[in-house]
């Protein structure tokens, strides 16, 4: 079993089987504790600190959703409260914090780069798929690879040369991407050459 599953907790109050099941499916390394209400929770976990409490809205009662338990300080607990389709997606932003609790709690590096893009790729490219989006590898790689460039010219104040070395790229190649990628170039003039 993973280490999140002592470090990141998360009370979910729905009492939709499905949503119970995307978040025990999506954080099954957290310990996600489910009840319907709070009103039903037991004694014993009414004690315990939660990292996120994620309410289900209720449509036809005069507030909208279930009230956040009073135990739970909100100083130091994440409250998210919506409909089923707003808490489906919230399940993929608690598994990235839970990720990064964990890898904080065991001294490793925050949220890795791969992890990162994994969870912000991941509703595009079901969208790209359920629509009639096509040639989604190229695309993707176009845009990371602009910024990525841009970001390493920045680095080495427009030197291409250097940003080309920091890519791993040959210049020409790099010149041709700038090209390609419609990367603007800002030339630094110095007082030297403005000189008579």
């Amino acid at each position: 079993m993973s280490p999140t599953s002592s470090v990141f907790s998360i009370l979910l109050l729905s009492g939709d089987p499905d949503l119970q099941s995307q978040f025990k499916h999506t954080l099954k390394d957290a310990s996600v504790t489910i009840a319907k209400y709070a009103a039903t929770l037991p004694k014993d976990v009414t004690s315990r600190t939660f990292d996120a409490v994620i309410i289900e809205s209720k449509s036809g009662s005069s507030t909208g959703a279930t009230p956040i338990p009073a135990h739970v300080d909100l100083t130091q607990t994440v409250a998210i409260t919506g409909s089923r389709a707003v808490l489906k997606r919230a399940s993929k932003f608690l598994q990235v914090m839970a990720r990064q609790k964990a890898a904080e709690v065991n001294g490793h590096e925050a949220l890795s780069l791969e992890d990162y893009l994994e969870w912000k790729m991941g509703d595009f490219v079901k969208g790209m798929r359920n629509g009639s989006g096509r040639n989604l590898h190229p695309m993707l790689i176009s845009a990371i690879e602009r910024p990525l460039i841009t970001k390493a010219l920045q680095e080495t104040n427009g030197n291409q040369i250097q940003a080309a070395e920091l890519l791993g790229l040959n210049r020409n190649t790099l010149r041709k991407k700038i090209h390609d990628l419609h990367i603007p170039m800002k030339r630094n003039r110095t007082a030297k050459t403005r000189e008579r």
